[in-house]
This record gives C-alpha cells, structure tokens and sequence, in this order.
C-alpha cells in the first residue's frame, strides 16, 4: 500500500469523525495509519540484498544518537534513489550486518550483527549495538549486499557514578535547505566533541524550488518538482529527509559524531501547537499531518525504540547522564503546548498569556523533569530545548511586546520550572535554545521583573545553521534588544553552532559562526566566548 493512498483512505475515514470524538480516541485516523502499515501487517517479501539493491543504498550516510554507556544507537536508511518516495528500494524486507569496532580500519571488531530492513519504515534501521564499554569511541558500518556504507564515529556514555574531567558538546538548529548551505556542519565534524545536541528545525516544511532557494544551483543542476510545494504527506516528509540528508555536510557531520535530536516546530508545521495547526485546518486533518511529520522523523533520525511513535504521539522527551558531570534533560515544547496567546507573534503581554493554567510543555513533562532534578546528583543540570526561555523584550519602553511563541508567552511554565529547579536545590542550570537564527547569551533571573534578582542559571541560544540566509553580526534590532534586556549578555546574527565545555569549574561556551551561508566553503570563527563559574551562576565574556 502506498502511502499517498493511505493518506486519502485516512482522510475519508477521519472526516467520519466529530472532533471531540476523534480526539478522544488519539485520532481513529491516525491510529489506523500507523497500525495497518507496521512491520508484520504486510505481505512484503524477503529479497536477498544482491537482487534488491542495483545502485548504492547509503546515499543519506550513517548516524548515533542518545550515547549511553553501554550501548550506542546505530541509524542508516537504505535509499538508492533518495528523492523518491520509496528511495529506489521495492516493497521487501532486506537483510543488512552491521559491525562495531575499536578502530577506523575495523581490524578490532567487538560488536557485529543483522538487521531487517522493513519496506514499512522506508527500509531505515536503528541498531541498538551493547555490550560495549563507557566513555570509549567506537567506529561502526553497515553492509547491504555487496555495498558496505561509510563509516561513522561515535562515543559511549561515561558509566553511572562516573567521575570525569570535561565533556564538550554542540548545540545547532534550524537548517533550512533552502536558505544556504550547511557549511556549519562541515566545521562541525571537524571539532572535537562528545556529543551534538540538534535543537529543532532539522528540516523545513516549506517548497524548494528546482535552483535549491538560495543556493542557486547552476551547470545543469536541478532538483525535482515535487520538492517545490509544502510538505504534508507521508511521502512528502520521507523525500524531504531524502533531499536533506543527502547533504554531504550533513552526511559529514552525523559520521563524526553521536547527535541527540529534538525537534522544534518546522518537522512538521510552523508554529504549530499541540493538535492547533497554523492555518486552522479541521483537526483530523492536521493530526493525520502530525502522525506522517513524526513517522517520518523517527525513521530518519537516530533514536532508540521508546521514541518510536504511535499514530500523531512521539514521546521525544527523555533523560541522558554522563558520569556525575551531567544530566541532560531533553524537553519536547511543541507536542504538548497550550495554544499560542493573543494569535500567536509578538504580543503585549497580558491576562491571555499569564493565565496560570497554561502550559509549554504539559503537566506530565513537566513533573517529569521537576522530578528529575530533585533526583540528580550531576554537577551540571543541562536542559537542551527549542524555544527562547529567557526574557526577551523589544523595547525599553511601557508598549514592549514578547514572543507568544516562546517561554515569555507562558510565563506561569517558566515561573513553575524555576521555582521546581530551586526547590530541588539546582545550582548549575544550562538552558539550550534554537529557533531565533541568532546567537543569544542570557544571565537567567530568578525575576525578570527586577534585573537586580538573583542569576539562577546560564542560557545559551543557538544560531541557525543555515535559516535566514548569511544573517549579520549586528541585526537591526541588536542595541534595542541589549537596551531592553540588561541580562541578554552576547547576541550575534550570523549562522553556526555553539560549543559548550563543561567541566567541574565552570561551562565555557564558544559562539562559531560563518560570514556567508549563500556560497559554499565559508571559514568559521570564535564571534565570543563566555564562561560561568559552578555554584556562582552569572556570565563572564572571555
């Protein structure tokens, strides 16, 4: 079954449905989606991988994800024709081994096994390779037939109670294809980290036209039509990622190190929240959307079986510790939000969106990390996450607005999150941030309201890597935005990455950014460095 047909099959089963019933059966339409197109619920056959395979199949590379310390994620997807909605393979399950090794020539393997590619899951694997020791690198490939695919680098978690000098990781976000090139990952795989945090917008929803946007592809170079509309389909999403990881800067930097991922808003609609769409589509509509956006995501993305989703549900938030250094708590702000106050935008704020009751993440998440800070015993309690938490407003003047898209327009989630961290005795609280396409540093005050009250935490924002076109190191807005906002302490437009070094002194973030993203090749460099102290929170620039 294709699944342009099984779009339209569930759109004729959905508009059978009120919405307070479709909604109160998690989407019967969604449901039946993602339950008749499950491995096991087909009649695809077993082909031996000589006969499947008549071209390459790991054109989109390999990746890991959500380091643990004894086991590594392992991610490829078999996909010979990568802009196609199958990727080139028939509708049959194929064998593929995969292996573990100490070293880059795999002379020392110490894991190997096989796997299933199911037509199903558009033919992508997620190999939960253990047995292997923490806080060590590994290298690891797949092999399909008669094709062996490149090989990736990854680490291991240090072990539970482990004591360790530093841990360097990279916050990016938001790489709009069509906005420039990812020149950023390419410096990325070059530096020396543990760990990529990937914060949202890993791709975007919106048409790209046959030049790639700003790219302006030349010499013949095309890309197909059917990229050149909004995504909403299954079919649609899956050539999507075909079109994005086949990116070899994206290739490069997913083969160099381990990602843990979270996506923002752009996987599936802008802005949307919860089951609210932007354009106000009926409901059944938009969740048949949402369970193809998620499908999708999960099958392209390194992540372990629990974040595999049911119809229009993805459980994304989720926990990682290294050693006694850190614990990241990965937040999920779109899935479970209230919807957006006073329309969405920058807004004054007022009773809409100071309601108590509303919510970015929902009660459960919340409780979920309140409760995980009163249980850590990390150095550093790192929240990696997609939307602006600290204060941010336009102007110093009384008719100021806030983004209602962010943490300013659900004051009373910030207020509860800050609160809990402080109950729980949370002394070194890192906040990663994407989606605003600038880097941001921010003091965190324990109220905004008064800038003279207590610093509680550092928040680091992301610029995009390649959203926004070649951005500038000062936008329009930067000194009404530094006036307004005595906490924001660094704020930068170019494209890149931050590099965040943790160790049991102090945090040092690095901001990298590139002077062009419309031209490939871009050097990268160090816009700022700051430095936060452990037990003294408050930023320094270095």
């Amino acid at each position: 079954m294709t699944s342009t047909f099984h779009d339209r099959e569930l759109r004729a089963a959905a508009a059978h449905l009120g919405r307070r019933r479709f909604l109160t059966v998690t989407g019967a339409a969604t449901a039946l989606a993602f339950a008749t197109n499950l491995p096991g619920s087909s009649q695809a056959a077993e082909l031996d991988a000589r006969r499947a395979l008549a071209a390459d199949p790991f054109t989109l590379g390999v990746a890991s994800g959500d380091p643990r310390p004894g086991s590594a994620l392992l991610w490829t997807r078999l996909a010979p024709e990568p802009y196609t909605p199958d990727g080139g393979m028939p509708e049959a399950r194929v064998e593929v081994s995969w292996e573990v090794a100490r070293d880059e020539r795999f002379t020392r393997i110490v894991r190997r096994g096989t796997a299933t590619a199911h037509p199903e899951y558009n033919h992508a694997l997620h190999i939960e390779a253990d047995g292997l020791e923490p806080d060590r690198v590994y290298w690891y490939r797949f092999r399909a037939g008669d094709y062996i695919s490149p090989a990736g680098r990854t680490r291991t978690a240090p072990a539970a109670g482990a004591r360790i000098a530093d841990l360097k990781l990279a916050a990016v976000s938001c790489q709009a294809y069509h906005q420039g090139y990812f020149t950023a990952l390419r410096h990325l795989a070059d530096e020396e980290l543990d760990v990529v945090l990937h914060l949202g917008d890993y791709l975007y929803e919106y048409a790209v036209n046959a030049a790639g946007g700003a790219r302006a592809y030349t010499g013949g170079r095309t890309l197909p039509a059917h990229f050149n509309r909004e995504t909403v389909s299954l079919d649609d999403y899956r050539m999507r990622y075909g079109l994005y990881k086949s990116d070899p800067d994206l290739i490069a930097a997913h083969a160099a190190h381990p990602f843990v991922v979270t996506w923002d808003d752009h996987e599936t609609e802008n802005n949307y929240a919860d089951d609210i769409p932007e354009n106000g589509v009926p409901p059944e509509e938009f969740l048949i959307r949402r369970a193809a956006a998620y499908r999708a995501y999960w099958e392209n993305l390194p992540l372990r079986a629990p974040q595999r989703p049911n119809g229009a549900d993805m459980r994304l938030y989720r926990r990682l510790s290294f050693g006694t250094l850190a614990q990241f708590d990965i937040l999920d702000t779109r899935q479970y939000r209230s919807d957006q106050a006073y329309g969405d935008g920058w807004k004054t704020p007022g009773p809409e969106s100071g309601d108590p009751s509303r919510t970015i993440t929902g009660s459960a998440q919340e409780r979920w990390l309140l409760n995980g800070w009163r249980a850590s015993r990390a150095r550093w309690n790192v929240v990696p996450q997609q939307v602006t938490f600290s204060r941010r407003r336009s102007n110093s003047t009384d008719d100021y607005t806030v983004s209602m898209d962010a943490w300013d327009g659900y004051p009373a989630s910030r207020e509860r999150v800050l609160a809990g961290a402080e109950t729980a005795g949370v002394e070194n609280l890192v906040v990663l941030t994407g989606d605003v396409h600038v880097g941001y540093a921010f003091d965190i005050k324990r109220d905004f309201d008064r800038p003279e009250s207590r610093t509680v935490g550092t928040e680091f924002v992301a610029t995009s890597v390649s959203s926004g076109g070649d951005g500038a190191d000062r936008p329009a807005n930067y000194q009404r935005y530094r006036d307004a906002n005595p906490h924001m302490r660094f704020y930068n437009g170019r494209r890149g990455y931050v590099t965040v070094t943790l160790d049991e002194e102090k945090a040092r973030a690095d901001f990298r950014t590139l002077p062009a993203v419309t031209a490939p090749g871009a050097p990268i460099g160090t816009a700022a460095s700051f430095v936060t102290e452990a037990g003294d929170p408050g930023l320094r620039e270095v």
